[in-house]
Order: C-alpha cells, then sequence, then structure tokens
C-alpha cells in the first residue's frame, strides 16, 4: 500500500475534512502509542498503519 491508498482509505471512512485532524491526534497502542501522523513519519509501512486504524475505527471487513 502507498501512503496515498492510506490517505484516500481513511478520507472514505472519516471523510476529507476529520481524516487528516483524526490522522494527528488520535493515538493508538497498537502503533507504539503513536498517531498515524507519528508512525508514518518513523517509517512504519502505510499498511501496517492501516490495520491499526482499521481495528481502532473498527471497520468493516470489507475495508480491511
Amino acid at each position: 500500500m502507498r501512503h496515498t491508498e492510506f490517505w484516500e482509505r481513511l478520507d472514505h471512512a472519516l471523510g476529507p475534512a476529520y481524516s487528516r485532524s483524526w490522522a494527528r491526534l488520535f493515538v493508538m497502542a497498537d502503533l507504539g502509542g503513536r498517531t498515524a501522523d507519528e508512525a508514518l513519519a518513523a517509517g512504519v509501512s502505510p499498511k501496517e498503519v492501516w490495520r491499526a486504524v482499521w481495528a481502532a475505527l473498527e471497520l468493516p471487513a470489507s475495508d480491511r
């Protein structure tokens, strides 16, 4: 997964107006206590970050 696909999926899940704020503010244990933005900046793969986001938001399996 590329960064662009990650952001497209997050925009789809939360809406483009909210997704960037959520990614900056919501801390996830699955990412070692980091936000999605922090994890991506630290070099965590977008696919791994998406898995954590998917679980945190309790999205349907079709969005996995």
